[in-house]
């Protein structure tokens, strides 16, 4: 079917249904960033490919919502599809809810809205539910995609799951779990229902959790699966194809008990007693499972429902020891890396072409290369996201995707800016890297440069007491930039999994309220960045992890204060500092920094790749 003829079957369902208009969101249900194909209906029903948006179809229009980051791609391929674009980031577009509370006036009230309740969280089904109730909306939980994509859907993976050592991550998985069951436990305190028992289907929970990893999602080494932990016993569901005999006799080992991946729903209507989930990631349709209305009404003591934050997401943000060992291993296997690539492309940009009409070299030039350089390291196993190479103003689009067909050439002038990042079974990585390619560079880049610079070291060099939140923090990055009048929309930090997801929760550090306080362990990115319309893109990110400050300065409190550790290694480029900018104490901790790049690095590389290393670490003059 084409995008029209899936449009028609879908409204033949909402009619069956009684419906006068249906979301289809760009979401999986285990509240995943990347998904599986299998659950990309948001694309596959408006044919655009685009990672984020939102489709509502009534009987009569067809909308699709996304951000900016995705207009021109939005608006080349909705084109005769009869789906009209709405562009979310502008000022004046009205939210999905909106839209709809205006739009169902015209069929008249009561009428009814089909949501998906695998496709959204308990928190947004509720908020959704709530918000259609104002305007005498109802809503039906209901799967209108299933019965009209039955041809060409991709199947669920199946690619075999792994166990993770406990080498590299740190912890067993019986301590893990025990030290999960004591925080129910003590939660249960005082309540009426007797016995607990927790549903996890956030993927990067329960690779955590059981130490497993798989290859079911791009850039993310996670297993599709729901776990429901008890007081006295853990089962994971999970499709049995995926586990060998290795699998198996590790899954039994530590007692883990193994049923088929849509068994959930029934295992979860049988549970008794306390059942706790987090309404942020849990879907709704694993809540209706529970006995939502039986719930809600507390007619039955057998059964209570639970939302908290999942304790799992708490203890896997703060990392041990081992982990942050083996964050400081993949650093060093990634500065490599990154060495020999930007060696290579300051050679291969010198060379002269000697054939006419050889072919140019090209972002995805660039991409291709610099995950043959990673891939030569130790323990590497993938990219732990798609590379952003951003060749002049292609720079200021935040979220740029280069692809083969679609990408810039890139000439030895201007703006480069590349943010990628690797997964190695010792951790994941996470660099942006903005550098001059050639010519005579505008003192606007290199002042835009610098404000950025100085902003990234003031963040990774704050001392704060501990509770301190990301949010308290988040101007130390814009402060330079905020006094020039310039400023950044993205987060300036999010968190980073060890060998999971390269973006997690809770701690983050950004303007919205998060209050989440910073702690001993979590990994967050530090990513200030300037974006100059049609000209450039400037970023620069280090990943830092918070540890204990030494309390040499004298106090007049009794707090406990923290600091970060700069866990990225990889050398800065100088030339486009503008020297009159920079404090003494920002270039001796920018000579600091790459004293210990090169020490550090250098030992995996060969003799000729230490030579440049040497060269883009040479210490810089304080200014008199």
């Amino acid at each position: 079917m084409n995008v029209k003829e899936r449009l028609a079957a879908l409204r033949a369902e909402m009619r069956e249904q009684g419906l006068a208009a249906y979301v289809v969101p760009g979401n999986d249900p285990h509240a995943s960033e990347y998904m599986a194909s299998h659950w990309c209906e948001m694309q596959w029903l408006s044919g655009f490919n685009g990672e984020s948006g939102t489709v509502v179809v009534t009987l009569d229009r067809a909308l699709l919502w996304t951000d900016s980051r995705y207009y021109l791609q939005a608006g080349i391929e909705l084109k005769d599809s009869t789906i009209e674009l709405m562009r979310e980031s502008d000022i004046d577009c009205p939210s999905v809810a909106e839209w709809l509370c205006e739009e169902c006036k015209v069929y008249g009230v009561p009428c009814m809205v089909g949501l998906n309740p695998e496709m959204f969280s308990v928190n947004d089904f509720k908020a959704w539910k709530e918000r259609f109730a104002e305007a005498g909306i109802g809503v039906k939980s209901v799967d209108l995609i299933k019965p009209i994509w039955t041809e060409g859907r991709p199947a669920i993976p199946s690619d075999k799951l792994y166990p993770y050592s406990a080498d590299f991550a740190g912890e067993t998985v019986e301590s893990k779990i025990s030290r999960m069951r004591e925080i129910l436990e003590a939660k249960g305190e005082g309540l009426e229902a007797k016995g607990y028992a927790l549903i996890v289907s956030a993927l990067d929970e329960i690779a955590w959790l059981l130490n497993i990893r798989g290859n079911d999602v791009e850039y993310n080494p996670v297993v599709i699966s729901y776990v429901v932990l008890e007081a006295d016993k853990c089962t994971l569901f999970v499709n049995p194809e995926k586990i060998d005999s290795a699998a198996q006799n590790y899954l039994d080992f530590n007692n883990i008990d193994v049923q088929p991946y849509e068994a959930v729903f029934e295992y979860i209507r049988g549970l008794k007693g306390t059942i706790y989930y987090d309404g942020a990631k849990v879907n709704e349709a694993l809540y209706e499972a529970i006995g939502a209305s039986k719930v809600e009404s507390q007619k039955s003591k057998d059964v209570r429902a639970v939302n908290i934050q999942s304790p799992i997401l708490v203890d896997k943000a703060k990392k041990n020891a081992v982990e942050l060992e083996g964050e400081r291993i993949a650093m060093r296997q990634d500065g490599a890396a990154l060495t020999r690539f930007f060696k290579w492309l300051e050679e291969r940009l010198g060379e002269r072409r000697k054939v006419i009409g050889e072919r140019p070299l090209t972002e995805w030039d660039l991409m291709e290369k610099l995950h043959a350089f990673r891939a030569m390291g130790e323990n590497f196993v993938e990219e732990s996201f798609g590379t952003i190479a951003g060749y002049q103003g292609n720079g200021a689009i935040v979220h740029y995707a280069a692809t083969k067909e679609h990408c810039a050439e890139v000439k030895k002038e201007g703006m480069l800016l590349l943010d990628s990042g690797g997964q190695y079974l010792d951790g994941t990585t996470d660099i942006t890297r903005t550098v001059w390619l050639g010519g005579r560079i505008p003192q606007q880049a290199k002042q835009d440069y610098t404000y950025v610079l100085k902003g990234h070291i003031a963040l990774q060099t704050a001392r704060f007491p501990r509770g301190t939140r990301g949010n308290q923090l988040d101007a130390l990055a814009k402060q330079y930039m905020w006094q020039a009048g310039i400023t950044f929309g993205h987060g300036t930090g999010h968190g980073v999994g060890h060998f999971l997801g390269c973006h997690e929760g809770p701690q983050n550090v950004r303007t919205d309220n998060n209050p989440t306080p910073l702690e001993v362990g979590h990994i967050i990115s530090d990513e200030p960045g300037i974006y100059r319309t049609g000209q450039w893109g400037i970023r620069t990110e280090n990943l830092i992890t918070v540890i204990p400050a030494k309390q040499t300065k004298v106090t007049t409190t009794e707090d406990e204060w923290l600091t970060f550790e700069t866990l990225t290694l990889c050398f800065y480029d100088t030339s486009l500092i503008e020297m009159s900018l920079m404090t003494e104490d920002e270039i001796d901790w920018l000579n600091a920094y790459h004293v210990r790049v090169y020490k550090e690095v250098s030992p995996l590389l060969n003799e000729e790749e230490r030579q440049y290393l040497a060269r883009k670490c040479a210490a810089l003059e304080v200014n008199e």
